[in-house]
């Protein structure tokens, strides 16, 4: 009885192992048809770029026959901004989204397309993004382990929403303002008199309901999504930025790709980018009057007195940010085709002669 038992216990041994390791064999199978690739940003479900991403997921599966899938990781899950972008220079498989002034750590020049009042259109920034000064940024940034994977998400012009009345600069004397934690936003906010307040963006509606800051900055709806406005019932329309953001990964990561997977990535990238901007454009009508109706008090401000005080941000930065001094003169296209010379942009000297 006990040797039958035996070879029986036996018997099912071999059949688990076996049919574990057919098993194991179909998920490798599996595993080898279908590429898996995150994308990972820091906003909220539902607002514009949110929508980007689900519009680039639906492209590339649709495109890539199901052979690639694209996991989404929204609201900072992977990590701040920062974070997530240094996961990238290491090889991690993530593509993040990140705004040009987080560039400027690895390639200072690259944070002229987020300084203040630097352009009066969407289109004029996103034309400094086809030139060959551009290029020269991305070959920069490939040598710190970042490729670029698309260069047209219009992230929205940044407005203040503050718990007291901001009409003047002035009026930001000492106040807390949350501002990503890049070089850009602190020494704009620093400018503007404010005690710039560096705060992942997950952490924003925690901070505001513990009064650890007084206001926060970001197209309307980034504060609509965060739900800024619960807290905070004042709205200035201060545009202090036009605000493009870049999806990057690593050098390392895309270089394992398929040459046809990256351009696939970059054209479904730069499609869907065009999509979200349109987006971008209704919610920004639909967040302005959902505000109001919840009470928040809309400020038309006058920008002189802004951008004048944030004329020291150029002198803080490097040589090319000193572009914008021309701009009271040219239309921006005018300015860059002017400087570029032969492909490359003209040195500090020339710009300001």
């Amino acid at each position: 009885m006990k040797l039958m038992t035996k070879l029986m216990l036996a018997t099912v041994s071999i059949f688990l192992v076996a049919a574990m390791a057919a098993c194991s064999s179909t998920t490798s199978v599996e595993s080898e048809e279908k590429m898996v690739i995150n994308v990972a940003h820091g906003n909220q479900p539902g607002e514009p770029i949110d929508k980007l991403a689900e519009k680039w997921k639906e492209l590339v599966e649709e495109r890539s026959d199901g052979t690639i899938e694209i996991r989404l990781f929204p609201s900072s899950q992977l990590g701040s901004e920062k974070d997530v972008l240094e996961q990238a220079t290491m090889g991690s498989n993530v593509i993040t989204m990140v705004g040009y002034d987080f560039l400027m750590d690895y390639v200072p020049d690259a944070g002229i397309l987020n300084a203040p009042y630097l352009v009066e259109s969407f289109d004029e920034l996103l034309y400094l993004t086809t030139t060959d000064w551009f290029d020269e940024i991305k070959s920069d940034l490939n040598e710190k382990e970042i490729s670029i994977v698309s260069t047209n998400t219009v992230y929205g012009e940044r407005h203040l929403m503050s718990n007291e009345k901001v009409s003047l600069p002035e009026d930001l004397k000492g106040r807390k303002i949350r501002v990503p934690n890049n070089p850009m936003s602190i020494t704009t906010f620093k400018a503007l008199g404010a005690a710039a307040t560096p705060t992942p963006l997950g952490d924003l509606y925690t901070s505001l309901q513990q009064g650890l800051i007084d206001g926060a900055e970001n197209p309307l709806p980034v504060l609509e999504g965060v739900k800024a406005h619960e807290v905070s019932k004042h709205l200035s329309l201060t545009g202090h930025q036009k605000f493009i953001s870049a999806w990057i990964t690593g050098t390392n990561f895309i270089d394992s790709l398929p040459d046809e997977v990256v351009q696939m990535l970059k054209e479904t990238g730069d499609e869907a980018g065009e999509y979200a901007w349109g987006v971008l454009e209704e919610e920004d009508k639909r967040v302005l009057a959902e505000f109001e109706k919840q009470g928040v008090e809309v400020h038309e401000v006058d920008l002189a007195p802004f951008k004048e005080k944030v004329q020291v941000v150029y002198d803080k930065f490097p040589s090319s940010l000193l572009l914008y001094q021309k701009m009271n003169t040219f239309s921006l296209k005018n300015i860059v085709s002017f400087y570029f010379h032969d492909g490359r942009f003209a040195s500090s000297s020339c710009i300001l002669s």
